[in-house]
């Protein structure tokens, strides 16, 4: 590793995730996207980045199956197009674990850089799914969620993996 990568890297060993905390997250993320914000570009889409944090870290665990199911609950939710959600959801499930070995070597900027085009496609196979059905084009400024939550990639990972950090038991005398 050279010296930069070094300085970013943890030489902290995480403890196993929890099922429930992963659960917690996803949940939290699908109400953070039922507030109503209205038309204002930038809103990030919490499901789709907390999605895809946890295909890349734990894609044993967090795979299309619960993307499948999430994206039907935000088309409910939404009152979108039946499997716009589930579509994208699935394909960004697919691309984040099947590329989760590679971007965990990279630093977190760098990671966010390998996460943006993956939310971009995601954006563009719901904006494809709404056009066939029959909506118009939102606009380019509908493809800024994704640059918005490219730039919280940093702030949650350190959000997500927080408990992973925390020892089971306090030890002084353990440098861990």
């Amino acid at each position: 590793m050279s010296g930069s990568q070094a300085s970013n890297a943890s030489n902290r060993i995480l403890r196993p995730v929890s099922v429930a905390f992963i659960v917690l997250t996803l949940f939290a993320s699908m109400l953070a996207n039922l507030i109503p914000f209205g038309r204002f570009p930038g809103i990030p889409d919490w499901v789709a980045l907390t999605l895809v944090f946890w295909c890349i870290h734990q894609p044993l665990r967090v795979g299309m199956g619960a993307a499948f199911v999430l994206g039907l609950v935000m088309d409910v939710a939404d009152a979108s197009v039946m499997g716009q959600h589930s579509l994208a959801y699935v394909v960004l499930a697919f691309t984040a674990a099947t590329l989760s070995r590679r971007i965990l070597w990279f630093p977190l900027a760098q990671q966010a850089i390998h996460v943006l085009p993956m939310l971009l496609a995601t954006q563009l196979i719901m904006v494809i799914a709404r056009m066939v059905a029959g909506a118009e084009f939102p606009g380019l400024w509908w493809f800024l969620s994704s640059f918005t939550a490219t730039a919280l990639w940093h702030p949650l990972t350190h959000v997500l993996l927080l408990p992973q950090f925390q020892p089971e038991d306090k030890d002084v005398h353990r440098p861990i």
